[in-house]
Parts: structure tokens; sequence; C-alpha cells
């Protein structure tokens, strides 16, 4: 049966139902609905209608309007009203989710102003769990048989803003939007999303301050919001969330990262390529039981890496490149057993490179380059015979190629000062943006291991290509 049929059939149970107890009218209307049923395959829905079911369908639009007030309270009777032909109100046949997830919808793509792939060309018709992109499942109270649980949108390079009426979808698990051509900011609505777990609007043109909003989700446990332009602050909140993933990378932020950093229960934490500014906080520390990877690459941290950092045992990538940190490599860090990727290169990191650390078991990738190491134990440069990529070029080490000059490597010396106390910040406000920042932000990045992805291959070294909703999985408590 075609669709418009199956939509007919579902007409006919539910309004039966709904007058079972007026017996005549009910003989009259199911009569009337078989009508419309022949009627809906022949495609003459619009134009008869109204003529044949108009009245028997008032106490079914009656009932279905109350319905929706009494469960949802979501959808004011005007806003079924602007989707319902004359006389016949079509929204009555939908769970009062999926009407509401009607509204959303169309009101979405209202405000979309490119659509080069046609994505949303499916979004017609009442059944939402047809359109492209949209996934449907039972809701976890059983209120109703199917609710919109999950958007995905990868990759579509659509073009527009989100409206508030994104809110009505109150049952979402799994809200994915990367590349796209996304403006504007996530809308305060998207407060009803308490179902959310995963939050994936990386690579768009979002702009303003951070997305507060998105710390009112209670059960979120991935949150991307990297390669837009979300500037100011970090709001300390941010790392007392059960959040598990958290990409902040690639936008504008600035200023100090808060020293809650450390109460955060994530195993990923990535903040490169931004303005930030200050020392790496202390409090690091305290995530070792759940930290798998932090990369603070391309920003403008200073004063010493932390001596503690070696207490992050369950740490497999430290990436603090390109920033100007200070100081000596902790020799903590080979408390680190689990480490693979190790990256302080472009800083001003000076001293000797441990033996222990370059001994670390599971190392992979070991790049020290462009600082003004002095020495280094005799098993680092042997790192490539096992394996290991190992890059000490353009530091102070006597014996090494591609080191830096005399003259350079005294100048330093002369002029060092061992892990200074870092500037205080400027000040913002509250996850505000300042448009002269008193530092030069570094322009002379090289892609290195870490890239922005491209508009035709959006990959990176730290993440996979994106999946369909509920590919990604906590890990287990």
């Amino acid at each position: 049966m075609s669709i418009a049929g199956e939509k007919a059939r579902a007409a006919l149970e539910l309004t039966s139902s709904a007058t079972r107890s007026e017996a005549s009218a009910s003989r009259d209307q199911e009569r009337k609905m078989r009508l419309v049923q022949k009627l809906l395959v022949w495609g003459c829905v619009y134009a008869v209608l109204s003529t044949f079911v108009a009245s028997s369908l008032l106490v079914s639009d009656q009932n279905s309007t109350d319905e929706a007030r009494n469960s949802t309270q979501l959808l004011p009777r005007r806003a079924l009203q602007q989707y319902s032909f004359p006389g016949i109100p079509l929204l009555a046949l939908l769970n009062p989710s999926l009407r509401a997830a009607f509204v959303a919808l169309q009101a979405w793509k209202a405000a979309i102003t490119s659509d080069p792939n046609g994505i949303t060309a499916s979004w017609f018709g009442f059944d939402v769990c047809k359109y492209k992109g949209v996934f449907c499942a039972p809701p976890p109270d059983k209120s109703c048989d199917l609710v919109v649980a999950g958007i995905d949108l990868n990759h579509a390079y659509i073009g527009g803003t989100l409206p508030e009426k994104l809110g009505l979808l109150n049952y979402l698990a799994l809200f994915h939007i990367n590349t796209n051509r996304f403006t504007g900011t996530l809308p305060n609505s998207i407060s009803s999303w308490q179902l959310l777990y995963e939050l994936d609007v990386s690579n768009n043109l979002f702009s303003g301050t951070f997305p507060i909003v998105a710390l009112s989700l209670p059960n979120l446990a991935y949150l991307d919001v990297r390669f837009n332009n979300f500037n100011g602050g970090l709001p300390d909140e941010l790392f007392t969330k059960t959040l598990d993933a958290i990409f902040v990378n690639d936008n504008q932020f600035m200023g100090n990262i808060p020293q809650t950093l450390g109460d955060s229960p994530a195993s990923v934490v990535v903040f490169a390529r931004n303005k930030f500014s200050g020392g790496i906080p202390d409090s690091i520390s305290k995530m070792g039981l759940t930290l798998n990877e932090i990369i603070f690459l391309g920003n403008n941290l200073e004063g010493c890496i932390p001596p503690k950092v070696g207490e992050l045992t369950q740490l497999t990538v430290f990436d603090v490149s390109f920033n100007m940190l200070s100081g000596e490599l902790p020799s903590s860090i080979a408390a680190m057993l689990s480490l693979e990727e190790l990256n302080v290169a472009y800083n001003l990191l000076s001293g000797a490179i441990p033996s222990d650390i370059c001994a670390l078991p599971h190392l992979e990738n070991f790049t020290a380059s462009f600082n003004f190491f002095s020495s280094e134990a005799d098993n680092c440069p042997a790192l490539p015979s096992r394996g290991v990529s190992f890059d000490d070029r353009q530091n102070c080490l006597p014996g090494r190629p591609q080191q830096r000059t005399s003259a350079e490597c005294s100048a330093f010396f002369q002029s060092e000062q061992v892990c200074p106390v870092a500037r205080p910040p400027p000040i913002y406000p509250p996850y505000g943006y300042m448009s002269s920042p008193p530092y030069t932000y570094p322009t002379n990045i090289p892609s290195h291991n870490y890239s922005p992805p491209s508009k035709e291959n959006e990959t990176t070294p730290y993440e996979e290509d994106p999946s369909p909703p509920g590919s990604y999985s906590a890990p287990s408590p």
C-alpha cells in the first residue's frame, strides 16, 4: 500500500477509536473514512476530504488537541491549525510528540537558506520518521509508539539557522549537524532536550560566546563545537558536568583555561587552535583515572608544564605544542605508562630530556623539536630503531643534526626565566569577546599532526569519519 494509504488506515483506526462510545456516529465515520482511504490512493485528498469528513472528525480534533495540551503542553491550538487543511486537522492523526516534531522540522526547513544536496526536499508530509536525516524510536517512558530520537545531517553543507521551535524535539538523544553552513548560535529552547546524549555542531559557521545552553542538558556526554567562530572565555561549569568528550578546538576562545578542568570526568579534551593564555591548570592531575587524550596545541599558554602531570596514568595523547611553555620537561611524565603520543614542540622548554621518558613502553611518537633542550639521554636518539618516531631538531643539543645556532642558544640561556609566572589574563565580559587581545596569535603553525578538516574530507588524526547516530559509546563505569 502507498504511504498515503497507510496514513488513511491510521486515520481510520484513530478516528474509530475516538468515537467508539457513539455507535451510529462510528459506523457513519467508518464508512466515510473508507472512502477517504480510496481518495488518498487516488491522490485526491486535498480536493475532497473536507467535503466528506469535516463534520465527523470534529470530536477527534478536539480530543487530540486536548491530548497535546495535557501531555506535552508544547503545541498551542493555533500552531496545529496552521498545518491543517480547512476543517480537517490532519495533525490529529499523529501522537503529540510527532505533532511537535512536525512543527519543529517545518520551522527548521523554513529557516534553511541553502541545501545543495536536497536533503530537506524529503521533509514534506506528516510522516516525519521518513524525513531524510530524521530517526524515530520508541520513547523510554513508553508514552507513545514513536518519537523523533535522532537528527543526523552530517556533511550535508546546508546553510541557515537553528530556530527556537527546535526545542519541541524534547525526546532527542542525538543531534549531529557537523560540516554544514549553519550560522548564528544555538537557541535557548534546546534546554528542553533533557535526554540528549550527543551534541555535534562542529565545522559550521556558528558564532557568539560559548553556547551555555548546552550545559543545561543533564544527560549530555559528548559535546563537539569545534571548527566554528565561538569566542570569549570558557565557563567554569563546562568541566563540572558529566561530559566524556569535550571538543572546543579551532574557535576563537580566549582567556585562562578554568581551574575546574581537574573536576571533569572526561576521557578526551581538545583545546587546540584557540587563543587561550595563562598556564595549564595544576588541577589537571586530578583527571588521572579518566583522561585518555588532552590537546593544548596552538594556543598562547605559558609557564611550566605542571610537575604532577605524570599522575595522568591513563593518558595516551599529550600535546602541548605551539605554545610558550618554559622550564624543564617534568620527569613525572615517565609515569604515563600508557602514553603513545607526546608532542612538546615549538615551545621554550630547556634542560634535559630524561631517559625514562624515552623508555616509555607504548610510545609511538615523541616530538621535542623547536625548543632549547641542551641534553638528552642516549636512548632518545635510538627511538627510531624500535619503531618510534622521534624529532629533536632545532634545539641546543651538541652533536645532533639540524640544531639551533650557537648565537640563538646563547641568547636564550642568557635571558632564560625558569617557569615564569604566567601573565594575568585581560578582563573579559562574562564569556565575552575582547577584540584586541594583548598578544599575537601564532600564524605560522604548520599542519603537522593536527590539521583542520578540508571541506572534502573532514577527518583528523583524533576523529574518525563521523558515524551514524548511536555509534558513540561512553566508557563503562
